[in-house]
Parts: structure tokens; sequence; C-alpha cells
């Protein structure tokens, strides 16, 4: 009997090997609450998912060590979203849409500049009041421009929140003891939190709700002196059949609300429907590598077309009519 404990052993073993060395399970992404954003990505990482190297800086951002102030010769973007923009585990970071974005901005930043940068602020599930939440917990960075990259789910996005951090597979806060157990943690079904289904519950306007902290976060962008633009990327059959008739009412107010305030826009669905873009997918929602490249193309002539210089910010931006999106 010995001998077949000893195979039971060795089989584990193995298993746990690879699992490690092949799918990176036993080491993945950790998150941090925050007051402010609900949750962020915990701060200097640096880690390997399924051959996709994923490096988190000292300021939960998805890319390489940054200095807060910006240089006099740099033109800085600081791109914020979900996992549109992170590119989750399925994006290695030599992949990522916000260094497309820098690789294209290169070619076509004015003249004045000899360098860009592009950072990248995101984490998966993040809406609009989650990223207001990092630029007043971290600033802009004196960012020239602000990006905002949202989905079409992103318009109905709950309120910030840390209900499931540390239970669901998804969101883990620390390393689990093996790389086994991180897998059948995943391959069990998961039901959220008492609190998280409340919030889904509620009967408020989220459109609106979400409307309002992208307002308060033009408010705050002026204010340190830098431009908010915003893009918008369609889920995959949405370029099928069309958004379904409660999304072409959120995505209608959104666009009037950009009008309104005078805020650049880019929508993604016309280009989209009209070239072959199921290359351009991971999945239903997330842009594979050749999406990232396509996108991050046109963004990154997005930001040069509607950039401009503007003056330096005089004063401090607002922080107490914040609370109420909480």
């Amino acid at each position: 009997m010995l001998w077949v404990l000893a195979v039971g052993v060795v089989t584990l073993i193995g298993a746990e090997i690879f699992l490690r060395l092949r799918y990176g399970l036993g080491n993945p992404p950790l998150y941090v609450a925050d007051a402010r954003t609900g949750y962020r990505l915990a701060p200097h990482q640096n880690l390997r998912r399924r051959g996709n190297r994923i490096a988190i800086n000292a300021y939960s951002m998805r890319g390489p060590a940054i200095a807060p102030q910006r240089a006099a010769d740099t033109l800085r973007v600081l791109m914020v979203g979900d996992s549109i923009v992170n590119g989750g585990w399925w994006t290695d970071q030599a992949e990522l849409l916000s260094l497309r974005v820098q690789t294209a901005l290169e070619l076509l930043k004015p003249a004045q500049f000899q360098q860009v940068e592009v950072l990248n602020a995101s984490a998966n599930s993040w809406g609009p009041r989650n990223e207001l939440g990092y630029v007043l917990r971290f600033g802009t960075f004196e960012a020239q421009v602000l990006l905002l990259v949202l989905n079409t789910d992103d318009l109905f996005a709950v309120a910030p929140h840390s209900h499931d951090l540390g239970r669901s597979p998804q969101y883990p806060t620390r390393r689990p003891p093996l790389a086994l157990a991180e897998a059948i943690a995943r391959r069990r079904k998961y039901t959220p939190s008492v609190e998280l289904q409340a919030l889904y519950d509620q009967g408020s306007d989220r459109v609106g709700v979400n409307l309002e902290a992208i307002r308060q976060l033009k408010q705050v962008v002026e204010a340190a002196g830098g431009q908010l633009a915003i893009a918008m990327t369609p889920l995959r059959r949405e370029l099928d059949g069309g958004p379904r008739d409660y999304e072409q009412v959120a995505r209608q107010r959104l666009t009037a609300f950009a009008q309104a305030e005078g805020i650049p826009y880019l929508d993604f669905l016309p280009q989209l429907q009209q070239t072959r873009y199921e290359a351009l997918y991971f999945d239903h929602i997330h842009l594979s590598a050749e999406g990232n490249r396509w996108v991050g193309q046109a963004l990154a002539e997005f930001v040069a077309e509607v950039w401009h210089p503007s003056p330096e910010a005089a004063l401090p931006p607002p922080h107490a009519p914040l609370g109420d999106l909480w």
C-alpha cells in the first residue's frame, strides 16, 4: 500500500508543478480594498498567468514604475477603465491596449514633445465611479489627457464596493496555499454575497449616477490642468444585432451628455460594424491582441485630434460634493 500512497503523492506534486508552470495558478493577481475605488490591484506585483506577464506598479497600474510628476518634454495620457483596458490574464504586458496607444501616439505626438507615456489605471469590472475614485485617490499624474475607456455594460455599473473581495476566486486578497487549491476554487460555482446582490437589486437610475460620476471626473481633470476624453467599445453581440433597447437608450444618454459637457467622445460601434471584427475580440466583450492593436491605433488618432494645450490648474480639485456617489 505504501507504493500506492507514493504514486498518489508524486501525482499531486506533478499536478501542482504543471498548474504553476503551465497556467500560473497558485500566484494570482491580488486585490486590496479601497474606500474610494472599492477595490484595486495590489501594488508591486510581477507574475505570469498562462504565459502572459502581468506587472503592477506602486500606483496599482498595470505597467512599469512611473514618476508621479510628468517630465516637461512628455505627452502623458492617463487611461482609466475596466478589464478592456486592464487586459486580464489573457493579455501579455507587451500587448496591452495602453501600450498600443503609446506606440501609435509616438508617431502622432505634437512637435514640442520628445516622448509619450500612456498610463494604465484599471481593474476588472470597474465603472465610472470606481475610476473617479481612483483619480481622487491618486490624482491625474499631471497627464494632459485622461482617456476614459468604457464599454456598454459600464453605463450600468453599481457603486464601488469590496463586498466579495477575498471571497470570490476572481478577486483574491492572498495567495492560495497550492495551485491545486486555486484550480478547485475556480471550478466551484460562486454565489455573490447578499450585500453585492443588494447593490444590483437597487432601483436607482444607475446610468444617471454614472454620467454624474463622469461629469465630476471632468471637473477633477480640468482642475488639474488636463482634458477628459471618452471612448466606448461595444459588446460583440451589439455588432451582430445592434444594442438592445435599454442599451440604446443608455448610449443615447451618454452621447447627449458628452455633447452637452463638451467632452470629446469616440463610439467604436459604427466603426466596428463596418469592419471584419471577429478577430478583434477575445470573447463576448474583451479585445484580442489584434483588437488592442486596431483599437489602440484609433485611440491614438483620437487623442492626437482632440488634445489641445490648457492652462495649469489654479485651484485644487473639489472633494466635498462627491460623497453622494458612494
